[in-house]
């Protein structure tokens, strides 16, 4: 059984990952607007960018709040998942 203070930290923990991830989430598609206005990508290329976006924070999202949080801590801990882009990629069929 863990103690108030360790659920606390766990529940850190998780928002920090959860919050440094998203980020890097956002970075890309910043990223993707920027060279859309400097006429590099076109509107379906952000477009796209903009669905992987929404389809990996789905999944970071789904990774931090769904189960228990010390668990969820522990394995950021120990072997935390990196590319929340690539889950978001789109399945090929």
């Amino acid at each position: 059984m863990s103690t108030k203070a360790e659920r606390r930290a766990a529940r850190e923990k998780v928002a920090t990952y959860h919050e440094e991830q998203l980020g890097r989430l956002v970075g890309r598609l910043a990223d993707a607007l920027d060279r859309h206005r400097a006429a590099e990508l076109d509107a379906f290329d952000v477009d796209e960018v903009a669905f992987q976006y929404s389809r990996a924070a789905k999944e970071l999202w789904k990774f931090c709040n769904l189960g228990n949080v010390e668990f969820t801590a522990r394995i950021i801990d120990d072997d935390p998942p990196t590319d929340w882009w690539e889950r978001g990629a789109r399945r090929q069929r």
